[in-house]
């Protein structure tokens, strides 16, 4: 797959986790479909039907890739509406009740949730250990009579930790509740198997594995019931109305083909390349700590506190060399502490010292030779 991850500067681009670039055959799909599916996939004419087809062959291609069935798979506009979808349309189908989620999970994930508490319902958020994980047996002793929901995400954005979905899960189902994760960190990097995780609804990103930005999926277990969240016409079983956007849907379904076939191969492409980032950054830079799992979380994420300095002023001096964060892209902007590095347990000055390096498909052993020294000598001079 040809990715492109170099600007016209030649800047390394260590930030997959916020988005990564579009792959060159996503791209020639949505092209060819740009102009051939003009139609409208609700039209009966053949123009109709071609639409229709190419959103019906992606539905297949993201269902294949999460071992789901096509009819379990609702487009949408990325993870955030996923997210909501997910969240709202479980809970407003009861007047009021209990919703379990955790300390580290997405603004997208916690705002609903806000929302909700304001309207009557309550919520209990897990804490997380040093690691960035979630105990089930914690979450097990906090299920309440009236507990309608558990959302629990699959892999942290920051930290790239996985969580024990497939026991939580399990948990869930135990007790007659419905089970969504957010995975728009995994589904794409690492094998996202939906009937061994025990998830009845679970959220999918296009842009987070070289698909377009602004499409997105939700997965729903047959059976599980929505209350639609917006009202219109009755596109994707009358859960998310609005003509189809044809083009971006069908760049999802060629990205989860590719990341599928792929999988094995990215995967372990990612671990062997972040592991040499790390094992040569610690040997420029010996104070540096990791924040997350050592061994249970993305392939391709490492988030590193890098002692007496702010991440940001570090990035700041990498800025014409390294595409990088410190934390979240939709926390940025801000010179607070990470609330997930928080709620592992670190200072705020081991938190405020934290970057995040997201590796992708086509990093290179050269750049991540590249990327030593630049960090090396950034945080020297600092």
């Amino acid at each position: 797959m040809n990715t492109r991850t170099k600007g016209p500067l030649n800047i390394i681009y260590l930030d997959h986790n916020a988005s990564t670039p579009l792959s060159s055959e996503v791209a020639d799909t949505m092209a060819e479909c740009l102009r051939s599916n003009f139609g409208n996939p609700s039209s009966m004419h053949p123009y109709g039907d071609a639409a229709r087809t190419a959103v019906a062959h992606a539905r297949k291609q993201v269902a294949a890739l999460i071992h789901a069935r096509p009819d379990e798979i609702i487009f949408t506009s990325g993870g955030t509406e996923a997210n909501n979808l997910a969240i709202l349309g479980t809970a407003l189908r009861f007047k009021s009740g209990h919703i379990i989620s955790s300390c580290i999970e997405h603004p997208s994930v916690m705002k609903p949730l806000k929302y909700l508490e304001g309207r009557g319902f309550t919520t209990t958020y897990l804490p997380a250990d040093t690691y960035g994980v979630v105990d089930p047996d914690v979450l097990r002793g906090h299920i309440r009579k009236n507990t309608i929901l558990i959302t629990i995400m699959h892999s942290n954005n920051e930290t790239g930790s996985i969580q024990p979905i497939s026991l939580i899960g399990q948990i869930a189902h135990d007790k007659g509740i419905v089970f969504h994760c957010d995975a728009a960190q995994s589904a794409g990097k690492v094998p996202v198997n939906v009937r061994r995780l025990n998830v009845d609804l679970l959220t999918i990103v296009s842009h987070k594995f070289y698909g377009p930005k602004g499409v997105g999926a939700l997965f729903i277990r047959r059976g599980v019931e929505l209350k639609p969240i917006m009202y219109g016409a009755s596109h994707e079983q009358g859960l998310r109305p609005g003509t189809e956007n044809v083009c971006s849907i069908a760049g999802l379904g060629k990205a989860a083909q590719l990341a599928k076939q792929e999988m094995s191969a990215r995967v372990k492409g990612m671990r062997k390349l972040s592991q040499v980032l790390y094992d040569r950054l610690l040997q420029e830079i010996p104070g540096m700590t990791l924040n997350g799992h050592p061994f249970k979380r993305l392939p391709n994420t490492l988030n590193l506190s890098f002692p007496h300095v702010y991440g940001s002023d570090l990035l700041e001096k990498l800025k014409n060399r390294i595409a990088a964060s410190t934390g979240s892209a939709c926390h940025e902007g801000k010179q607070n502490p990470s609330p997930v590095l928080k709620a592992m347990g670190l200072n705020d000055e081991e938190a405020l010292s934290a970057v995040r390096l997201s590796l992708g498909r086509s990093t290179t052993n050269a750049q991540i030779r590249s990327a030593v020294k630049a960090i090396a000598d950034a945080y020297r001079n600092l």
